[in-house]
C-alpha cells in the first residue's frame, strides 16, 4: 500500500492545488444583482465541489444569510464588493461552523468594517487574509504527506492485503479527521471567549 498511498496522496495534492478560490483582484468593483453574484461565485469556486450537481451558492442561501444577520441587506437589490467578501467567508466557515458561530464572527466584522469609508475596510482585510492563507498551502501539503507516511506504516503486520489497504486508508482518514476535530474545537473556544469579551465591551 505504501506505493499506492504515495500515488494517491500525490494525486490528491495536485487536485488540492487546483481548487479555485477568489483572488482579491477578481472581485468586481461594480454592484451585482443576485443572479450575477451566484454566477460569479460558481465560476470561481466550482473546483471545490465534491459532486457536479452541488450548489456553491443559491438565491435561497443568500436570502437566509441576510435573514440570519450574516450578510448585510443589498442596496436596491444589488450586492457590492463587500457583500462578495462576506459571502466568501461564509462559504468557507459554513463547512465547519454553525450558523450561530458564523454570526458571532461576522457581526463585529460587518459592523466595524463593512462601509468603504473606514480606515480599515473589508478590501484590506480580505487581501491580508488571502495572502496569509495562500502561504499556508506549502505547510498544509507537508502535513498531509507526513500523515500519509504514518498511515502507510500502520497495520503492516496484516497478512490480508485487502484488509491492510483498507485499514491504512481508515488510519489516514482518522488522522485527518482528528486534526479537523481538534482545530474545530479550538475555533469554537476562540469564538466563545471573543463573544464573552465583546459583550462585556458593548455594555
Amino acid at each position: 500500500m505504501n506505493e499506492e498511498m504515495d500515488k494517491m496522496m500525490a494525486t490528491l495534492l495536485k487536485r488540492l492545488a487546483k481548487v479555485g478560490y477568489i483572488k482579491p483582484g477578481e472581485v468586481p468593483n461594480i454592484n451585482l444583482y443576485m443572479d450575477q453574484v451566484t454566477t460569479f461565485m460558481d465560476e470561481h469556486l466550482s473546483d471545490g465541489k465534491r459532486h457536479e450537481d452541488d450548489k456553491i451558492l443559491t438565491k435561497t442561501m443568500i436570502n437566509n444569510y441576510t435573514k440570519n444577520d450574516l450578510l448585510p441587506a443589498p442596496v436596491k437589490k444589488k450586492y457590492s464588493k463587500n457583500h462578495i467578501y462576506i459571502l466568501t467567508f461564509i462559504y468557507y466557515f459554513k463547512n465547519i461552523l454553525s450558523i450561530s458561530d458564523i454570526q458571532k464572527l461576522l457581526t463585529p466584522l460587518t459592523q466595524k468594517f463593512f462601509d468603504d469609508d473606514k480606515d480599515i475596510d473589508l478590501d484590506h482585510i480580505y487581501k491580508e487574509i488571502y495572502a496569509l492563507e495562500k502561504n499556508q498551502m506549502n505547510a498544509l501539503s507537508k502535513d498531509i504527506i507526513a500523515k500519509s507516511k504514518i498511515a502507510a506504516e500502520s497495520f503492516t503486520g496484516e497478512a490480508n492485503e485487502s484488509d491492510r489497504d483498507f485499514l491504512q486508508l481508515f488510519t489516514m482518514v482518522s488522522l485527518l479527521s482528528f486534526d479537523v476535530y481538534m482545530k474545530k474545537n479550538m475555533i469554537e473556544n476562540l469564538i466563545d471567549e471573543f463573544t464573552d469579551a465583546y459583550k462585556k465591551s458593548e455594555k
